[in-house]
């Protein structure tokens, strides 16, 4: 198998160049024949294009460019330019180990064997990190457990699946949701999950503090949109489920921020005490009380904009 890596990225310079790094630096494997880094830049400012252009450090790379259009339409340019019959999806702040390829290929031929087919995908472990100059020493936490179906993340799957599918829906111009509406058009069309926790990606953000609520809360607005979205396209229980749109998830997270009340000025202190004493992971899990719940309204808000109530 040929692999192709492919890389959305916007004004992530610093920790991309840890992420080409560390894809320079595979063992290789006889289970694939070669691979390449699709990197599309979705109209970056902060010199990623310049540099990609003049460095040498890379040849695996092939950067190509697009006006500012989003992740989905970046991946699917990718898709599109890609020279490999397998496509790898990690995002531009995933720093991999030297295995990284190795295990996908492994656990594909795998599957290939046993099922004589390739109507599956591998998901690798992604482990959400704040420590930049060694993001690969982060232990596995519970809270890294994902249940997606599929996410771009971590994930390797044959080409030719994603062009049947019909690549990601670009309708999906705010934050969230595109990848795992894909999952669905892939489970429809009988691909099955296959974990591959040996392939592991160290998944880079700057530690929590008190300034990132507002572009936090703003993310759960847009991802409460993006999913009626989703749902639109997809209405189903299980949807709804996932976006929240259900009186369960109404009363939960309206009981837990007792309607609101905890709130990103009510808990402030809260928060930065758990940061001045050096837990920003913990402080983030109690922010996302009212995060949550910022969410919930944004989905039900955007349903009553539509007129679907």
């Amino acid at each position: 198998m040929f692999f192709s890596v492919v890389i959305p990225t916007y004004n992530r310079k610093p920790i991309l160049e840890k992420c080409l790094r560390a894809l320079e630096q595979q063992n290789g494997s006889d289970l694939y024949s070669n691979y390449e880094v699709v990197v599309v830049d979705d109209g970056s400012t902060d010199g990623t294009v310049a540099w990609l252009k003049t460095s040498d450090e890379f040849p695996h790379v092939r950067l190509f460019e697009q006006a500012h259009g989003g992740p989905s339409a970046a991946r699917n340019y990718g898709v599109n330019e890609a020279k490999g019959d397998t496509i790898i999806f990690i995002d531009s702040d995933l720093v991999v180990t030297p295995v990284f390829l190795e295990s996908h290929a492994k656990a594909l031929s795998e599957a290939q064997t046993e099922t004589g087919g390739d109507l599956f995908f591998t998901y690798g472990a992604v482990i959400n990190t704040a420590n930049f100059e060694e993001p690969t020493a982060e232990p596995y936490k519970i809270t890294d457990f994902s249940a997606a179906f599929f996410a771009t993340g971590n994930v390797a799957i044959a080409r030719h699946w994603l062009i049947e599918a019909g690549l990601f829906d670009t309708g999906f111009q705010l934050y969230g949701w595109e990848d795992l509406e894909l999952g669905v058009r892939l489970k429809n069309l009988g691909l099955t999950l296959i974990k591959c926790p040996e392939a592991v990606g160290y998944h880079w953000h700057p530690a929590f503090s008190l300034d990132q609520i507002p572009k936090l809360i703003d993310q759960e607005i847009q991802r409460g949109r993006m999913g009626v979205l989703f749902y639109q396209k997809h209405p189903t229980w299980e949807v709804k489920m996932m976006i929240q749109m259900t009186w369960i998830h109404r009363v939960l997270w309206g009981v837990l921020s007792l309607g609101g009340r905890l709130n990103e000025r009510t808990m402030a202190p809260l928060l930065q005490w758990l940061i001045d004493r050096g837990k920003p992971s913990l402080a983030l899990e109690v922010a996302r009380v009212f995060l949550n719940w910022y969410n919930v309204q944004g989905v039900y808000a955007a349903y009553r904009e539509q007129g679907a109530v």
